[in-house]
Order: C-alpha cells, then structure tokens, then sequence
C-alpha cells in the first residue's frame, strides 16, 4: 500500500472555540497518521505568502487578517490517498453544503470562517508542507 502525504491547517476559530482535540481524534480515526505538527501563528507576511494564489481576490485582505488573528495548528498528515480522502473528511468550504459528519460540518462557522485547511493536490501538499515543516520535523 503506497502512502501520500497532505497538508492541513486548523485555522484561528478551530483553535479559539477549544476544537483542536476534536478535530485531531476525527482526523486520526479516520485512518491518517499524523507525521509533523505544531501550533504556531502565522505572520501577516506568512499569510500573504500562504495565500498568494489569491492574492487579487476580493477576500484576500480579509482572508490574511483572519488568518493571523491567533494560533493555528499546522500538520502533515499521511494515508493512502491522502489529498482526496482528506478532501472527503474535511467537507465542502460553506460547512452548510458540507456532508454530515465533515470536520466543516461539524466544526466551521461559516464560509470565511471553515475551520480546517486541506490540500487540493500532491504538489500543493508537499509545497505547503515545506512551507510550514523543514525535513527534520516530519517523521
């Protein structure tokens, strides 16, 4: 069985409304080994970065200062399948067109406000995992 790895983020609300636990035992019950992770904040520049792909969206200043308004939880999570199953996990961005059961479903607030970040591709995993992780923190 070939593994993969993702990336994920459980955004400033997760961590604001005490759902850090919660969030992981979905995560790992679902059969993803976490293989990195920490708490940490991003800087305004970090943001910028993370987010750049939107950068001349209409969101993206709100989208940045959102982001930095507190602690979140980055981590490396691998599974076989892992960006698509993940995906699955986490949910549609609105959380009211979420599947039931989805960690947004469960735990976002709103559309802007979604809980958790996911990967959408094997390259964009590993490019927001080198981002987050230098080689030595993932195990």
């Amino acid at each position: 069985m070939v593994k993969n790895k993702t990336f994920t983020m459980l955004k400033p609300d997760s961590v604001e409304n005490g759902n850090i636990g919660a969030i992981l035992e979905k995560i790992t019950t679902s059969g993803f080994r976490i293989v990195a992770m920490k708490l940490t904040q991003l800087t305004t520049a970090d943001a910028k970065a993370f987010y750049v792909v939107h950068k001349d969206r209409p969101f993206f200043d709100d989208l940045v200062e959102y982001m930095t308004r507190g602690p979140i939880v980055a981590a490396i999570l691998e599974k076989e399948n892992a960006v698509q199953d993940f995906r699955t996990l986490i949910g549609a961005t609105n959380p009211s067109e979420a599947a039931e059961g989805t960690i947004r479903n469960m735990f976002a607030e709103s559309i802007s406000q979604n809980a958790v970040h996911g990967s959408d591709s094997d390259n964009n995993a590993a490019i927001e995992s080198a981002f987050h992780f230098s080689e030595r923190e993932m195990f």
